[in-house]
């Protein structure tokens, strides 16, 4: 027998004749997913991804004790959290640890080429392949996901991608884990490709052409609307436009040249730190996930099979930790970073023991990252790993179960089914678990 609620009036029964099944079909899935909503912990995400597989041993987790050609030359230094230790060479983000969550037992056994371990990393799902491109067959990005269910409140891109739409290696193929994947590309990331370190930055694309007020933009838009006749992809992807270009809010977000010259200084001047700073910016006028990048190609920064020690100490670690740190810290003190998760991790650690070109290769079978604000507990290590690094000792954790647990702070129930530009059904996250242990 038809729930009360679901029994139509003879007025609903022909309007749902006129609706056709795929019209009842939809009605009633969105009735039955509109439980589905959980309390949102926060409304905002910032994922630091640092593409190429930064070394656990060298930042996270390190080995003092441990044979030589393990532990490295690195330094363990004090935290804000008492007993927990991070590199020497993160001097600042040590002092923001009472603000974090480490956790130190990340593992997966996806093949750990880049592609592969990147769109498990960003997804939480295993494609069973070596390598490869993105797909339209892919999962959704988490900014895809999130911002679909929950849409910003004000004028503004839902999801931003930034500063470069990494290669799988050099002239190869964008990586999985970033786009709108089986959503349609209505749902991929608003790509900023542009260095906001360079004097001047500014979105052109965001701004109408001279003489183009917005009142004159808003014609031209209906001018198109009525000269279509049939609905295209595009469609979608044009309105958005419009509504960008008409939208005051997202010019001021990029007008990083707004902040002040000792709070850029001290995010880093280079294409990170602005890109870091550009976004705050964006959740602070509304986006709900920004996903930085850190590599322009999956071999270019973080896969360090030769000179490990150099590129960390030298470039790497320096850029993350000034970085990193005035992130959570000027969230904190602009009172957002209770209601914004900052995650700061990549695909893979790196090999316990040192390469004979001073390197550490791929090692996915454990490694570590740090989670602040948005609802997970501050200033906790969650998990640890074995003697070497090489293997998770204590409560190992999943980037399946990271992913829901993010999920469930932002809101987003991640056993909730979605349905695919095609109306096929599809869950957000199915093979993952929240953990409770790591929310606050």
């Amino acid at each position: 027998m038809m729930p009360a609620e679901f029994t139509p009036h003879r007025r609903g029964l022909l309007r749902l004749g006129c609706l056709g099944a795929l019209g009842l079909d939809q009605l009633l899935w969105h009735r039955a997913h509109a439980a589905d909503a959980v309390p949102a912990r926060a409304d905002h995400a910032i994922l630091i991804f640092l593409n190429g597989g930064p070394s656990h041993l060298d930042m996270w987790d390190l080995k003092p004790h441990a044979p030589e050609e393990i532990r490295g030359p690195f330094k363990p230094i004090a935290s804000s959290v008492p007993g927990l230790q991070l590199s020497e060479h993160l001097p600042r983000l040590a002092k923001q640890m009472h603000r974090a969550c480490l956790i130190r037992s990340m593992h997966h056994s996806v093949n750990n080429s880049h592609a592969a371990a990147v769109y498990c990393g960003l997804t939480g799902h295993d494609r069973g392949e070596a390598g490869g491109g993105a797909r339209p067959t892919d999962q959704p990005a988490m900014g895809a996901i999130t911002s679909l269910v929950r849409p910003p409140k004000s004028l503004v891109p839902g999801y931003v991608s930034l500063p470069y739409v990494t290669q799988e290696g050099l002239g190869g193929p964008p990586q999985p884990g970033f786009s709108g994947g089986l959503l349609g590309k209505e749902r991929d990331p608003l790509y900023v490709l542009r260095d906001p370190n360079e004097n001047g930055f500014r979105l052109a694309e965001f701004e109408p052409a001279p003489g183009i007020d917005n009142p004159r933009l808003r014609d031209r838009q209906g001018l198109i609307t009525r000269l279509e006749s049939v609905a295209t992809e595009i469609t979608p992807l044009r309105e958005r436009a419009f509504r960008l270009l008409d939208s005051d809010a997202c010019r001021d977000a990029f007008s990083i040249s707004r902040e002040s010259e000792r709070l850029r200084d001290a995010y880093g001047r280079n294409i990170y730190g602005q890109s870091t700073l550009l976004a705050r910016r964006l959740i602070e006028a509304g986006t709900r996930l920004v996903c930085l990048s850190w590599a322009p190609h999956a071999n270019a920064t973080w896969d360090t099979h030769g000179q490990n020690f150099n590129s960390l100490k030298t470039t790497l670690l320096p850029q993350l930790d000034a970085a990193a740190s005035t992130l959570i810290d000027d969230l904190a003190q602009r009172g957002l970073l209770d209601r914004t998760v900052v995650m700061v991790g990549g695909e893979f650690g790196r090999t316990p023991k040192v390469n004979a070109n001073a390197g550490r290769d791929h090692w996915n079978f454990c490694y570590s990252t740090l989670v602040a604000g948005g609802g997970f507990r501050a200033g906790h290590v969650h998990g640890a790993s074995d003697r070497i690094g090489a293997q998770p000792s204590q409560a190992p954790l999943t980037p399946a179960d990271l992913m829901a647990t993010v999920y469930q702070a932002l809101g987003v129930n991640p056993q909730r089914e979605l349905r695919d530009r095609l109306e096929r059904p599809f869950q957000v996250c199915p093979w993952g678990q929240i953990v409770p242990e790591l929310l606050a």
